[in-house]
């Protein structure tokens, strides 16, 4: 998310077991305190997540940029490395007082974290932004509907195997397999990372369990940088570079998701999420001149719409399924 990323665009089954929903944040309120809680903080997780997509987009493009000084990997490591000290200078957290289900959390974040970085930057080595961000979509979505086991998904699932295989052009041959394929790893790494990330903003206060999983995922991503940039890590405008992305697309938006997590509707998230697509594929005309026919267009639309009516969907069930539980 993206590297999500969140990039990295989880629908309704990984978002839901992602857990952060109002009536949870809201605790033993009483209703009429919920809703006048929810009146005056109605727009501000939503502008959050709005803004961290927007950031960790244009942060993938600037990337994409700085690929040609230091390889895919090597922009994964400074991005993962700078952000990581970054967020232990500001936010200083402590490791004392936490017990083996909390590092469990954080090493799985941490894990996740690094896992979709480096899938999803070796995708957009290889094919053009909105394309692996649409492709790195389908990952969670998949899970939604096989989690879901409702007929209703199935549609859904088609109207995103239609978008795919317009963006394909009738065959893969257009975007590299190869891309394709790291795109729809990182998709499964993305639906993990929603997971944990709401479980680690329970477990931790602020952003301290972020920055704790964010310093892992840099120390996974380490040897694989060193590797393939070399010294080529040290050039100061290299460094620069990789620090700007590091702040564009993990720092800002990581702390955004998290805290939007603690007082927005899983749901509500994932849906916001699924603009991901249109996001990636802005930024990608805008900054790297990657520009869509009227065919990808319509291809990442037809995903986008599929995600969102995953969401609705599940969301619809789960209400239904809790009136019959509780008449």
């Amino acid at each position: 998310m993206t590297p999500a990323a969140a990039s990295k665009a989880a629908p309704a089954a990984v978002a839901i077991a992602a857990g952060a929903t109002g009536a949870e944040a809201a605790g033993g309120a009483p209703a009429a305190t919920r809703a006048r809680g929810l009146a005056g903080h109605r727009f501000a997780p939503v502008a959050l997540v709005v803004t961290g997509g927007l950031s960790v987009q244009f942060g993938s493009a600037l990337a994409v940029l700085l690929m040609p000084r230091a390889g895919a990997l090597g922009v994964v490591t400074l991005r993962l490395v700078l952000a990581a000290a970054v967020l232990m200078i500001v936010c200083r957290p402590r490791v004392r007082g936490y017990g083996r289900a909390d590092w469990g959390t954080i090493v799985a974040f941490g894990a996740a974290m690094a896992g979709m970085n480096i899938l999803f930057y070796q995708a957009a080595d290889r094919i053009p932004l909105g394309a692996a961000v649409t492709l790195e979509v389908l990952g969670p979505l998949i899970l939604s509907v096989v989690a879901s086991r409702r007929l209703m998904n199935l549609l859904w699932a088609g109207l995103a195997l239609g978008g795919v295989v317009l963006l394909s052009g009738g065959g893969f041959d257009r975007l590299d397999p190869v891309g394709a394929a790291f795109a729809l790893a990182a998709g499964a790494m993305w639906a993990t990372y929603i997971v944990f990330s709401a479980r680690t903003g329970r477990r931790f206060p602020q952003a301290d369990g972020l920055a704790l999983a964010m310093v892992l995922a840099a120390v996974l991503s380490l040897p694989l940088g060193i590797a393939e940039a070399g010294d080529k890590l040290l050039v100061p405008s290299t460094i620069g570079l990789g620090l700007a992305v590091a702040l564009m697309s993990s720092v800002l938006p990581y702390t955004l998701e998290l805290l939007a997590l603690r007082r927005l509707p899983a749901p509500t998230f994932a849906i916001l999420m699924s603009l991901e697509p249109a996001i990636a594929a802005t930024a990608g005309f805008l900054v790297l001149s990657q520009a869509l026919s009227v065919t990808d267009a319509l291809a990442i639309a037809l995903v986008i719409a599929a995600s969102m009516g995953a969401v609705r969907t599940q969301v619809r069930a789960t209400a239904g399924d809790a009136r019959t539980t509780n008449p």
